[in-house]
């Protein structure tokens, strides 16, 4: 009878976890029994999903807002921060930019949000903004751009990371620009960054290209400045 539910199962794509846990289960109405197996299939296809977002996401490694601070970061009254822990800006198509200097948890919010988002069933991808434009860069050359670009468009996040850290060639700067441009009012994006806008220039070198991409970014933007002291440097295993 067993191998009989199993194919059953197998037949309908339900999961091979009902069939070892349905024998768990106690009701004392057959109503009852098959609310049960319903819920416990349900519960376990959305905890697959929940998985299948956050590796699909490909982040570097997994933060939540569990013990997070936010003490040292000026956040506009714009947004609350229920907003950003809830990741509710993104059904508003609304973009963050956190800026600040290095080790001050801009990644971790980043992340954080994300994870956030993929746990509620949302398409996320987290990305080093160089490895971005490699990546943009390999699919043009290997003519697969429009793939690549079609892949980015089913997100509802995008976070470039390390936004700035790396001057960018023309053509990796238009390629960014058109990722930018085709997540205008579409999609959210969240960048982190330790350059403030007048230094931008020296990313993209082409003030047309740069004033563009502000453009687009800022519009729907909430910028959060991070302040303080490195995380890693006061927590470094290191001791003068």
């Amino acid at each position: 009878m067993k191998e009989l539910i199993k194919d059953y199962c197998k037949q309908l794509r339900w999961g091979n976890s009902l069939v070892k846990n349905y024998s768990c289960i106690e009701a004392d109405t057959h109503e009852e029994f098959l609310a049960r197996l319903l819920e416990m299939e349900l519960k376990t296809r959305e905890a697959h999903r929940k998985n299948r977002c956050l590796k699909q996401a490909s982040f570097d490694v997994i933060k939540t807002f569990h013990g997070y601070s936010f003490d040292h970061i000026e956040i506009p009254a714009s947004i609350p921060i229920d907003d950003l822990k809830t990741a509710k800006f993104l059904e508003r198509k609304e973009n963050l930019i956190l800026y600040g200097p290095v080790g001050t948890g801009k990644t971790h919010m980043a992340t954080a949000i994300g994870v956030e988002a993929c746990n509620q069933g949302k398409k996320v991808r987290f990305y080093r903004t160089s490895t971005l434009v490699n990546d943009l860069n390999d699919a043009q050359t290997a003519g697969n751009l429009g793939k690549m670009l079609k892949q980015l468009s089913k997100l509802d996040l995008l976070i470039c990371d390390e936004w700035g850290y790396i001057p960018l060639d023309r053509q990796g700067a238009q390629l960014l620009f058109q990722v930018v441009a085709d997540c205008y009012e579409k999609r959210s994006i969240i960048i982190t960054t330790n350059l403030e806008f007048s230094k931008w220039n020296g990313i993209f070198y082409d003030e047309k290209l740069t004033s563009a991409i502000i453009d687009r970014l800022i519009h729907h933007s909430h910028l959060l400045v991070f302040g303080g002291q490195s995380y890693r440097l006061t927590h470094s295993t290191i001791r003068k």
